[in-house]
């Protein structure tokens, strides 16, 4: 095995052992849930983001979501990736590019040693939305009161961990109350940054917006070419319709 492959297989180890999911219980409005409201921007024409959307999802995310409708290979054709890459890049839990982007780990075992078992996210764009992956993403913050020791402003709760603290850094959250005497809410006011993570802000939303953008591209590969092609069946539909409309002008112009 190559130094490469060990350390992605390392590195998903780790991921397992971390996460959790993105499904939890809670009163998201007295904990500030959906305080983040920041657009993803993201573009699945973008081959270049959908390419490290790729990479990222495999070593931060496979290690306990699987995305059990993509088969490897279809992603390689999409994406202007060799089988060659594939297998040494992307494929550590697949002996075939036909397979699916499946993982090992057990529902059962998932929910016993976390509590709810990570969903599969080849639907979670549609399901969700771009933007609130986007901000989820982005919203973790120091809880010493959860297992997992994080919480998250969009998903109070949430059973999943903070597996790209390393990168994005641990921060802290500042909530407010707000409303009138006898009427007030918690809502999120700000993050504090307690420790730097190894990528700055903009860095950290790039890479988070390249895994959404994957994210986005899984939920539906066929979306650009069915864009175009509504566009031609609108083309083909104005034209038709113009050309009927001079058509019944012509038989009807002697009809009084």
């Amino acid at each position: 095995m190559t130094t490469m492959h060990t350390q992605y297989r390392l590195r998903r180890m780790l991921a397992a052992a971390l996460a959790g999911s993105l499904l939890a219980a809670g009163n998201v409005a007295a904990s500030g849930g959906g305080a983040l409201a920041d657009h993803a921007g993201v573009d699945v024409s973008n081959v270049a983001s959908l390419q490290r959307g790729a990479r990222n999802f495999v070593n931060y995310c496979m290690g306990c979501h699987s995305a059990q409708y993509v088969r490897y290979n279809r992603l390689g054709q999409d994406l202007g990736i060799s089988e060659k890459q594939l297998v040494d890049n992307l494929m550590f839990a697949a002996q075939k590019p036909t397979e699916t982007m499946t993982i090992a780990m057990r529902p059962a075992d998932a929910a016993r040693w976390f509590g709810t078992a990570p969903p599969d996210l080849s639907l979670i764009a549609r399901n969700r939305g771009a933007d609130y992956l986007f901000n989820f993403l982005r919203g973790f913050y120091l809880d010493p009161a959860r297992p997992s020791g994080v919480n998250n402003v969009m998903l109070p709760n949430t059973a999943m961990p903070h597996v790209l603290a390393e990168l994005q850094g641990v921060r802290e959250a500042v909530f407010a109350e707000e409303g009138s005497e006898g009427a007030t809410h918690t809502v999120f006011h700000e993050f504090r940054t307690v420790a730097p993570g190894r990528l700055g802000a903009e860095e950290y939303d790039q890479f988070v917006r390249d895994i959404v953008n994957f994210l986005v591209y899984i939920g539906e590969p066929i979306q650009l070419e069915r864009q175009r092609l509504g566009l031609a069946v609108l083309a083909f539909l104005l034209v038709f319709g113009i050309l009927s409309y001079l058509l019944k002008k012509e038989i009807w112009k002697d009809v009084r």
